[in-house]
């Protein structure tokens, strides 16, 4: 445009031509192509040269009519961009005129309103954002000095507060961003959050030893309110780990060094494992009591955590606060508590988890085989009573606590054991078998040992009562110990019992001892006052009734008194330290049931090994043996047999090995104190019945304690329990025919009988009224065997089975000796037999009367016998095939004696025959 405006005037462009082409009608569009048309290189820049492009672009050869027509169209474009020039040029004048008028009234506004009034309004505007600014500033003051209050509230432990003003704070500080201040002071009350939430982890941590509520209640406030709940039960968890760890190390860790005696701090540097092997035998048991009490502390506190949430949330859902106000908050909420609540029981397995580890450390770390039994049971039931309390805790059956008591305890049981099988040993050949007295009501469950047997049973009440009596029984460890107290303080109180008093006098010791309880039984310092009265008034609305006389009370207790010495139990030290140490035996299983089996085997050796005691002692004898009596049964046999096999060392040489010899103990010997051959006191039957009749109590307390044991026993092993009942324990009472058998053997002079019977006339001719002297020699010898009975009955009582035994031996030794004396008769008549069954009815007759023992025994054998002289050839065939009982010799003699009279030579021979036939098989 500048270019045309330069040029076209002066280009040598006739004026002429120029108003012509103005004059001529204009078309806009047609003007607005012709100007489109004008090359782009026109309007490049101020030096183009215009006439130099135009001559370069003409053709080598020119054209005039060419050349005109390309001038007319260059004198058209010129004319179209001309116009729009002018038309620019008159539009700017116009401008101009408006921006000056503009100019003026703008000069004249200023003047007259613009610096008088709002000139007032300005300032008035500055002065309010001063006021503003003022206001900010103070803000900002008071936000800087918020450090000192929170320092304040973070003594006080108000935790929430201090959060709630942080928050409150970052709030303000936001609406101040722009201070540069203000970006130091968001970087201080960060810092503060920091600060906050590291003293409340740390209070945190303090709730898990000693859980106090309100505490609790404000470390949990504050968490919520920084929206750190979760976080909070991560880090809760992670403390009751640590907690665990440094309580048990702690407490083990003061016990040895107390042990060790120095300063030495190598203890602190060691692991909690080699720690442990450190503790001393002597405070293993204090400290293990200390590790449990600390332990339960930490658990009692998880439990009234989990109690405190159980409540807290029942407590929102009761009352819905602010965060249920929205549909979404309580969504956040209800997944907060369901994550504290997953939380918190999936925590109860992994605490008790970390116990037991700490606690199976703690009990591997130290031999405990050697303790005395009754620091053993307080070991036992200090960890009892702890998987009591994981029980009650979690629900875990404590396997870790399990495996590792059994540990130690299968270790602890094998050598006590062994122990107390050389003691058995020890009071068996010491023992002199006297009688023990104790009270006539004596029972086991009066002993110490039998104690928890009765705490045991004390639920089982009578279905009526039972509601009641049980409802304090139902009370778990942790409500019991809620407010106070500790579960495992107990194990000192159950030491403090008072002492059992089972032993009594009960008259067997002297006739001064027997005075004596009667002196007491005869004073009246006991008679209430108004049974001395001559006239008792029982206000029943009856007549006075005569008071019981002195006399009458003092024969009633003198009744009693020979009531209670007659029931007396009969049994000596080593049965009552025997009964004991079962009851110990009983208590290790009962309070840790896997080693039940292997308690229950060695209870066994114990009884198995005091009845092979006691038959070797008095029962052992060659001559029974022969006697064909049958005294010892084919069970008790093989009884015996097991036990000498798999109990008794028969092998002392260099032949044992070591671990037999471990497994079995010598067998005993009779104490040189106790005399079994003196006649005077019937071959020491005061010491057997003492002996057989403590087996025989000791094998009914077995009885008594089968349903406990069978409760106990494992069900895999319960036949190896019916086995020793039914063949061991059962077999005691048949001890009694063996061991009484050698005093009836010797009691009575048999072979002096035997060489009466030898001179008696049986071949006689006529009947007899008379009985033979030999007759009445044998009945003395029973009369006299029945006094020295009573003799001994002064010593020691004998029971009623007792008495039986020893008169069915008598009596069956009589009989067989008469069969043999009657088998030894050469001739013998028709009246001789009469004459025998005359001796024989006497016999009866007179022996009935000493023993009331019915039927008597072998009655059958002997007057078989005298019949079979009548028996025909058949019958007497048919009688020695039948009739075995008797001797070869009997039989024979039989025979013999017959021939003759209604036996021929013939038929001697043939019977003979029959009874060789007999015995051959026992050849």
């Amino acid at each position: 445009m500048k270019q045309l405006r330069g040029k076209l005037p002066h280009d040598g462009v006739p004026e002429e031509e120029l108003r012509e082409l103005r004059e001529q009608p204009t078309d806009p569009q047609a003007e607005q192509e012709i100007i489109d048309s004008i090359e782009e290189v026109y309007f490049s820049s101020d030096s183009f040269d215009m006439v130099q492009y135009e001559l370069e672009k003409l053709p080598p050869d020119l054209n005039l009519l060419e050349l005109e027509e390309y001038r007319d169209k260059l004198k058209r474009q010129q004319a179209a961009e001309l116009e729009r020039v002018t038309s620019l040029q008159t539009n700017l004048q116009l401008a101009a005129v408006i921006c000056t008028n503009a100019r003026r009234q703008l000069r004249s506004a200023k003047e007259g309103f613009t610096e008088a009034s709002l000139g007032l309004l300005a300032n008035q505007r500055r002065r309010q954002l001063l006021t503003g600014l003022l206001k900010s500033l103070r803000t900002i003051k008071t936000l800087q000095r918020t450090d000192v209050r929170l320092s304040e509230m973070l003594e006080e432990e108000d935790y929430s507060g201090a959060i709630q003003l942080c928050l409150e704070c970052q709030k303000a500080a936001s609406t101040f961003k722009h201070y540069h201040c203000i970006s130091e002071l968001n970087s201080k009350l960060q810092d503060t959050l920091e600060q906050i939430e590291e003293q409340l982890d740390v209070a945190l941590s303090k709730t898990c030893k000693h859980f106090d509520v309100s505490h609790y209640t404000k470390v949990q406030l504050a968490y919520k309110l920084l929206g750190k709940t979760q976080t909070a039960m991560d880090q809760l968890h992670m403390h009751f780990t640590q907690a665990i760890h440094n309580t048990v190390f702690q407490v083990v860790l003061g016990y040895v060094e107390l042990c060790a005696g120095n300063a030495d701090t190598k203890f602190q540097k060691m692991q909690y494992k080699d720690l442990c092997t450190h503790i001393t035998t002597d405070s293993y048991i204090p400290c293990l009591t200390d590790l449990c009490k600390a332990l339960w502390e930490v658990m009692l506190s998880y439990h009234l955590t989990m109690q405190w949430h159980d409540e807290h949330y029942k407590e929102e859902e009761a009352t819905p606060g602010a965060d249920d106000s929205s549909a979404e908050g309580s969504d956040e909420s209800t997944v907060g508590r369901s994550y504290v609540k997953k939380k918190l029981e999936h925590g109860l397995t992994r605490i008790w988890q970390d116990v037991q580890l700490k606690v199976k450390v703690y009990l591997l770390g130290t031999d405990v085989s050697n303790f005395k039994y009754d620091d053993f049971i307080v070991v036992l039931d200090v960890i009892s009573r702890l998987m009591q309390v994981g029980e009650e805790f979690c629900g875990s059956k404590s396997e870790v606590l399990q495996e590792s008591i059994k540990r130690q305890s299968v270790n602890y049981f094998k050598n006590y054991h062994r122990t107390r099988l050389e003691e058995l040993r020890m009071f068996l050949e010491n023992e002199t078998w006297e009688l023990c007295p104790v009270k006539y009501n004596f029972s086991i469950a009066q002993l110490h040992e039998f104690k928890f047997m009765g705490q045991c049973r004390s639920p089982s009440v009578s279905p009526s009562r039972q509601p009641e009596s049980t409802e304090p029984v139902e009370l778990s460890l942790f409500e019991q110990y809620l407010q106070g107290g500790n579960p495992f303080e107990m194990q000192i109180d159950n030491k403090e019992e008072e002492t059992e008093d089972v032993l009594a006098s009960n008259g067997y010791e002297s006739d001064e001892l027997e005075k004596s309880v009667y002196q007491d039984y005869d004073s009246d310092s006991d008679v209430p006052e108004e049974l001395k009265q001559d006239y008792v008034d029982e206000q029943t609305g009856d007549a006075p009734v005569k008071s019981v006389s002195r006399e009458t009370l003092r024969s009633q207790k003198r009744s009693d008194y020979n009531l209670n010495r007659t029931n007396a139990p009969i049994l000596t030290n080593t049965t009552l330290n025997m009964i004991r140490l079962v009851g110990k035996y009983m208590q290790m299983m009962n309070i840790l049931k896997p080693i039940a089996f292997d308690v229950i085997h060695s209870v066994s050796q114990l009884f198995d090994y005091y009845l092979y005691a006691v038959y070797t002692f008095f029962g052992r004898n060659d001559m029974y043996e022969s006697s064909g009596l049958g005294l010892i049964s084919s069970r008790l046999k093989t009884t015996l047999s097991r036990i000498q096999e798999s109990l008794i060392d028969v092998n002392a040489g260099p032949h044992a090995s070591p671990e037999e010899r471990k497994e079995k103990v010598p067998s005993p010997h009779l104490s040189q104190l106790v005399v079994l051959t003196a006649s005077d006191t019937l071959y020491g039957l005061a010491e057997r019945v003492v002996a057989t009749e403590s087996l025989v109590f000791l094998a009914e307390q077995f009885e008594f304690l089968q349903p406990h044991l069978d409760t106990i026993m494992p069900s895999a092993k319960k036949p190896f329990l019916q086995q020793f009942y039914s063949q061991t324990v059962s077999t005691a009472s048949e001890l009694r025919k063996p061991i009484y058998w050698i005093v009836a053997a010797k009691a009575i002079d048999y072979e002096q009988m035997l060489l009466l019977m030898a001179g008696v006339k049986w071949d006689i001719k006529e009947i007899m009224s008379q009985h033979n002297v030999y007759v009445d020699v044998l009945l003395k010898e029973f009369e006299k065997f029945n006094q020295r009975l009573g003799d001994v009955s002064k010593i020691v009582r004998i029971p009623l089975p007792v008495s039986n035994v020893l008169w069915e031996h008598c009596i069956r030794l009589a009989n067989r000796t008469l069969v043999e004396g009657y088998a030894n008769v050469k001739k013998c008549s028709n009246e001789g037999r009469a004459l025998m069954q005359l001796d024989f009815q006497q016999f009866l007759m007179k022996l009935e009367k000493l023993t009331d023992l019915r039927p008597i025994p072998d009655k059958e054998f002997v007057e078989t016998y005298i019949k079979a002289y009548y028996l025909t050839e058949n019958d007497m065939e048919q009688f020695i095939k039948n009739h075995r009982e008797y001797s070869m010799k009997q039989l024979t003699n039989l025979v013999n004696v017959c021939l003759g009279s209604h036996i021929n030579k013939k038929a001697r021979q043939k019977l003979l025959a029959a009874i060789d036939d007999i015995d051959r098989p026992k050849r």
